[in-house]
C-alpha cells in the first residue's frame, strides 16, 4: 500500500515565485528517491502564497529517507521565502 504526503508551504507575500522555482530545483532528487512513485507540485489558484506538494510514497519511511537529497543550503534557502513553517501529513488509501 502507498502513503501520500502532501505538505503545504506558505511563502511570504511576492516570493511565490521564487519559491516555485526554488522547490522545484530539487523535485528531481525527490522523484529520484527510492520508494517515490510521484510528486507534484501545485500553487493556489485563488491565494498564490499557498503552495502543495503531492507526494506518492511505498512508505513513510522512503519519504522520509528522501529529505537527505535536499541540499542544506537550498533549504536554508526556501526557508527565507516562506511566510511560517510548513504543515505536512500523511494520509492512506481507503
Amino acid at each position: 500500500m502507498t502513503v501520500t504526503r502532501i505538505s503545504e508551504f506558505r511563502a511570504q507575500p511576492g516570493q511565490e515565485t521564487a519559491l516555485c522555482n526554488l522547490i522545484n530545483q530539487f523535485l528531481p532528487a525527490i522523484e529520484g528517491s527510492a520508494g517515490c512513485v510521484s510528486c507534484q507540485l501545485l500553487q493556489g489558484q485563488d491565494d498564490p502564497t499557498r503552495i502543495v506538494a503531492v507526494e506518492v510514497w511505498d512508505s513513510v519511511e522512503s519519504h522520509k529517507a528522501s529529505l537527505q537529497n535536499i541540499p542544506p543550503d537550498v533549504m536554508a534557502q526556501a526557508m527565507l521565502l516562506l511566510a511560517g513553517t510548513p504543515q505536512g501529513e500523511y494520509f492512506v488509501p481507503r
